[in-house]
């Protein structure tokens, strides 16, 4: 017998035999942590959504203040050719 075949002897023993107990919190622990992972995901999302919300409205403050679009007046006067 190899190797091989005494892994998979075991393996069908332990699938074949009856499931192992589960412990008497498990579900109630599994519950719980599902929730708080949740309401930590949805936290998060809506933070998210806040930056980016205020990301947008600081762009559009400063766009209608400072804007860019609009090329600045020239430094120098131009030269006088009739006087």
């Amino acid at each position: 017998m190899s190797q091989h075949e005494r892994k998979e002897m075991a393996v069908r023993r332990l699938l074949e035999g009856a499931p192992p107990p589960v412990p008497p919190g498990l579900c109630a622990d599994a519950v719980r942590r599902g929730g708080r992972m949740l309401r930590r995901r949805s936290a998060a999302r809506r933070l998210g959504w806040l930056l980016l919300v205020a990301a947008v409205v600081a762009f559009a403050v400063w766009t209608s203040l400072a804007q860019p679009w609009v090329e600045p007046p020239s430094q120098t006067t131009p030269p006088l050719t009739r006087w």
